[in-house]
């Protein structure tokens, strides 16, 4: 159809709740090629976790959800029973989550874990086929001595194994594409580093797609191709990493670019904050959803809502932009 490997269009996710309507996901559109990384960018709270897991069909039963279209490898996904969903979780689109301590099952040791993923997705596999394949997939995420962690619990690991192990778990099945959610967060900044090359070495290896979803602009510059910027459950700016560095189309990027040492700004050099939070996705404010937080902002911005601008491979929904560059 689009000739792109994932192509989402008008993604709506939004959750019943006592309060009220939240709109968590709010006309969401993006595409990611084969083999290509796409990040999708922004503050906690702005949607981006509820977007990749509607992608996967992992939401509460209070939750809505709606596309025109989930388009993965020529086939729309939006219209697969619960059934097929499951069988396409973990074969065809894979999850690492932020923290593995939650991820995995604090009572079931690591090949049970892992086994699982092959008993699923290829129940024609014999037990001892599955502990070999468990330890091969251990040896090539990096874990060492991989046949004595299969016998260990989560608990036992360090936080960097952990990660490892649910990257093993989330590769066990060679996904085309994987879901990596803030995979570095709990982590220190060695081993950050060393999860990033991994995923980058994975990656052209199997030649898998790759939603990152990050908050740090500086994990973005080392392995994302195209970013994609989201504010309050929309996506405000898209198009190359590169550019989108070099020259920020929208406040809210620029700001977070900002306030990110070693990026834009150097050692020693002042840090730009973003006043304000995220607001609530139960009222989200009229017009412009950064209005309120925007140091740029103009009267129209406060009333209406900005029309989607696309220029050179970029799009971005600023008032601004349209006013000073047409």
């Amino acid at each position: 159809m689009s000739g792109k490997f994932l192509d989402v269009k008008n993604l709506r996710t939004y959750f019943n709740t006592p309060e009220g309507v939240a709109k968590a996901v709010d006309g969401v559109s993006f595409s990611i090629d084969k083999g290509e990384t796409l990040a999708l960018v922004g503050e906690s709270g702005c949607g981006k976790t509820v977007t990749s897991t509607s992608l996967i069909r992992l939401l509460p039963t209070n939750a809505d959800m709606n596309a025109d279209h989930i388009i993965l490898e020529d086939r729309d996904i939006t219209k697969v029973s619960k059934e097929e969903a499951r069988l396409i979780r973990g074969k065809k689109i894979s999850m690492i989550f932020q923290e593995p301590m939650t991820s995995l099952d604090p009572s079931y040791k690591i090949k049970k874990q892992i086994g699982e993923v092959y008993k699923t997705h290829f129940p024609e596999m014999s037990v001892a086929e599955i502990l070999e394949r468990s330890k091969e997939m251990l040896k090539k995420v990096g874990v060492p001595d991989p046949a004595e962690r299969l016998e260990v619990y989560p608990h036992q690991l360090s936080g960097g194994l952990r990660q490892r192990v649910m990257i093993a778990i989330c590769l066990a099945a060679s996904p085309p594409l994987v879901i990596a959610d803030e995979p570095t967060t709990a982590l220190d900044v060695t081993i950050q580093a060393q999860i990033l090359d991994l995923l980058k070495e994975l990656q052209a290896e199997n030649n898998m797609s790759l939603l990152l979803i990050t908050h740090d602009f500086g994990v973005v510059s080392q392995i994302a191709k195209r970013v994609a910027v989201m504010y309050a459950g929309k996506i405000v700016e898209e198009g190359n990493t590169r550019d989108i560095f070099k020259d920020p189309w929208h406040p809210y990027t620029k700001l977070l670019i900002l306030s990110i040492p070693g990026i834009k700004v150097k050692r020693g050099g002042k840090l730009e904050a973003i006043s304000g939070n995220v607001p609530n996705p139960l009222k989200f404010p009229q017009g412009c959803r950064f209005h309120t937080r925007c140091p740029y902002v103009m009267d129209i911005c406060r009333h209406e809502e900005p029309p989607e601008i696309q220029k050179d491979g970029r799009r971005v929904s600023c008032f601004l932009r349209g006013e000073n560059h047409g």
